[in-house]
C-alpha cells in the first residue's frame, strides 16, 4: 500500500495517488444514506401528514403512531442487524435491504382507509430499514479509519442532511402536482435508484490483511458494556435527545403552516433544516477528531434546545427558518456523535451489535417524539407542552453525556485535548 497522510488507514491520499477505497466507501454510504430510513420514513412525515389526514378523516396521532411503530420495529430489528453486519459484513445485508425497503414504500400508494393497514406498513418499512441505517454504513465506515474517524463518519452521516433537505421537497412536488400517493411511488423509485447502486458500486468491508489489526480486535462484548454505567448513560442521551429534535422537526411543518404560514415555505424550512444538518454532520466531526466527544455532544444538544424555544415562543418568518436551522445542526451532530462515542467506549471488535443497541434506544427515541408531539397536539391543539416536556429531555441528555468520562478506546494518533480523568 503506498504512504498517505496518516499510515495504517487509508485516508486522504498523498499529491500524485488515485483516490483510496476507504473515501470511495464514504462516497457510496454518503449517497446510499439520502435515502437512507430517516429522510424516507421520518423527514418526509410532515409533508406526507395533511393530505393523508385530509383524505382518510384522522388525526394526526394516527399517522405519529405508525411513524412511531416504525421505529419500535427498527428499534428490535437494530441489534440483530449489527450481529449479522459484524459477521457478514455491509453489503450482504443492505442490497436486498434496500430492494425490499423500496418496494414496500411505494405499496403506500395503494393504501386505504384503514388505519391498521397504514401502522402495519410502517411497522414492516421499519423492520427492513434497520439494514439500511447508520449502523450498517456508519460500521463499514468506522473499520476503514481510525484517527480521522469523526471525519470520515460526519461526511458520511452528512447524506442524511442532503436526505432531509431534497426528501421533503421531492415529495411535496409529487404531492401538489399528482397527489400523495404518487409521492409514495416516487420514493420507492428514488432507493432504488440512487440508494441500490451506491452500495453496489461503491460500499466493501475492509480487507482483513489490509486492516489495523490492533484496532479492529480491541473492543468489548455486549456483556461486558452492559456492565457498565456508560452504555445506560449513552442509550438513555441518545433516546431522550432523539425524542427531542426528531419529535419537533418531524412536525415542524405542521406547527409553521398551523401559523397560517404557506405549506412551501414550511417545507422551505425543513430544506434550510436538512442543508444546516449536513453543516452540523461536518463540523461534528472535525470537532470529534480535536476534542473530548461528550463535550461537543453538549455543544451541539444546546443549539437545538435553542430552536425548541423560539418555536415555542411562536416565531414565524425568517426567524422560523432560522429555528429550523439550529435544529438541523442538532440532528446533524447526533448521528456523529453516538457512532463515534460507541467506538471510543466500547471499541471495535463486536461495534456492529453494541452499535445496534445503543442504536435501538435512539431509533425508539426518534419514533416517540413524533408521538408526543402529535399527542400534545391533538389533546391541546397546539404543540407548546410537547415543546416544553421535550426541551427538559434534551436537558436531561446533555447531563447524561458529559458524565460518561475518559475514552476507553482513544484515537491511536491523539488529535484530542486532554480528556477529564475518571
Amino acid at each position: 500500500m503506498r504512504e498517505t497522510a496518516y499510515q495504517g488507514e487509508l485516508a486522504v491520499p498523498l499529491a500524485g495517488e488515485k483516490v483510496s477505497t476507504g473515501w470511495l466507501v464514504v462516497l457510496g454510504s454518503t449517497l446510499a444514506l439520502v435515502v437512507g430510513n430517516g429522510p424516507i420514513i421520518l423527514f418526509t412525515f410532515g409533508v406526507l401528514l395533511q393530505p393523508i389526514s385530509a383524505e382518510f378523516g384522522w388525526q394526526r396521532s394516527v399517522l405519529a403512531t405508525a411513524v412511531v411503530t416504525s421505529h419500535v420495529t427498527g428499534a428490535l430489528m437494530m441489534p440483530f442487524v449489527g450481529t449479522v453486519v459484524d459477521r457478514v459484513g455491509v453489503r450482504r445485508i443492505a442490497l436486498p435491504a434496500i430492494v425490499i425497503f423500496a418496494i414496500a414504500t411505494a405499496s403506500g400508494g395503494f393504501l386505504g382507509a384503514s388505519p391498521m393497514a397504514f401502522i402495519l406498513l410502517y411497522g414492516f418499512l421499519g423492520l427492513v430499514g434497520a439494514g439500511h441505517s447508520t449502523l450498517t454504513y456508519g460500521r463499514v465506515v468506522s473499520t476503514w479509519f481510525d484517527a480521522r474517524r469523526g471525519l470520515a463518519l460526519g461526511v458520511t452521516l452528512s447524506g442524511i442532511g442532503i436526505g432531509a433537505a431534497l426528501m421533503p421537497k421531492y415529495t411535496h412536488y409529487f404531492v401538489a402536482q399528482y397527489d400523495w400517493r404518487h409521492a409514495y411511488f416516487a420514493l420507492g423509485a428514488a432507493l432504488l435508484f440512487i440508494g441500490f447502486p451506491a452500495v453496489a458500486l461503491f460500499v466493501r468491508e475492509k480487507p482483513r490483511q489490509a486492516r489495523v489489526e490492533s484496532v479492529l480486535t480491541e473492543g468489548l462484548t455486549l456483556s461486558e458494556a452492559l456492565r457498565g454505567y456508560r452504555f445506560w448513560f449513552a442509550s438513555a442521551a441518545m433516546l431522550l435527545a432523539a425524542a427531542a429534535i426528531n419529535g419537533t422537526i418531524a412536525h415542524i411543518v405542521p406547527i409553521l403552516t398551523d401559523r397560517g404560514i404557506a405549506t412551501d415555505t414550511a417545507t422551505t424550512a425543513v430544506a434550510a433544516a436538512g442543508l444546516s444538518l449536513i453543516i452540523g454532520r461536518v463540523l461534528s466531526g472535525l470537532a470529534l477528531d480535536r476534542f473530548y466527544g461528550p463535550y461537543v455532544a453538549a455543544f451541539f444538544f444546546l443549539v437545538p434546545l435553542v430552536g425548541m424555544t423560539m418555536l415555542g415562543a411562536g416565531v414565524t418568518g425568517p426567524l422560523a427558518v432560522v429555528a429550523a436551522v439550529l435544529l438541523g445542526l442538532g440532528i446533524g451532530a447526533e448521528g456523529d456523535i453516538m457512532a463515534y462515542l460507541t467506538s471510543r467506549y466500547f471499541g471495535i471488535a463486536h461495534y456492529g451489535l453494541v452499535y445496534g443497541c445503543i442504536l435501538a434506544f435512539f431509533t425508539l427515541g426518534s419514533g416517540l417524539g413524533p408521538w408526543i408531539m402529535a399527542h400534545a397536539f391533538d389533546a391541546n391543539r397546539n404543540y407548546t407542552a410537547g415543546l416544553i416536556g421535550l426541551g427538559l429531555a434534551l436537558l436531561a441528555a446533555i447531563v447524561l453525556v458529559v458524565s460518561l468520562g475518559a475514552y476507553r478506546y482513544p484515537p491511536r494518533k491523539d488529535l484530542l485535548a486532554p480528556a477529564p480523568q475518571t
